[in-house]
């Protein structure tokens, strides 16, 4: 049993959350069978100020998962859109997680689960009715955890290596 806290970012755990992307996107790239995703000597900090500033810029949050003063994940999300009204298209105010993720040795411990419902909550609070992920499609462990807290497939991109 892990003794878990939800908190808000800090800068405090600025290297364990690069740390943390840094293995998000090791893990996206074995996974890609294009090889489109790769893993640059700037994505540490580069990304990780992205990210900050995304956070900043679009009314977002960023939460981490605690465990004995340890970062052992983290979630990303931001306001996507205020109320889009358009000829073709109604949609309400929506928030967009851009990142969840929980380090390898804490998996399949509730992590995620309790990092999912801090953002819903938080997208809640500031008056969003939905929210939207992308998920990298040969990512099917993730596709199964989002599938099982609720979500569904609401766009399909497929593509054709030409």
């Amino acid at each position: 049993m892990i003794i878990l806290k939800i908190i808000d970012y800090s800068s405090k755990y600025n290297e364990d959350i690069k740390d943390l992307l840094v293995e998000l996107q090791e893990y996206i790239t074995k996974m890609d069978r294009e090889k489109y995703n790769i893993l640059t000597d700037e994505y540490r900090e580069k990304y990780f100020e992205k990210t900050l500033d995304e956070v900043n810029r679009c009314k977002g949050k960023m939460f981490l998962a605690i465990e004995d003063e340890n970062v052992i994940g983290l979630i990303v999300g931001v306001i996507n859109n205020e109320n889009e009204n358009t000829y073709d298209f109604i949609a309400p105010k929506r928030g967009r997680i851009t990142e969840l993720i929980v380090s390898k040795k804490s998996r399949l411990k509730g992590v995620g689960k309790h990092l999912l419902g801090a953002m819903e909550n938080y997208f809640k609070e500031v008056g969003c009715e939905g929210v939207l992920i992308d998920v990298f499609a040969y990512n099917e462990n993730a596709q199964k955890f989002y599938y099982k807290n609720g979500y569904f497939n609401r766009n399909i991109e497929v593509m054709k290596k030409i």
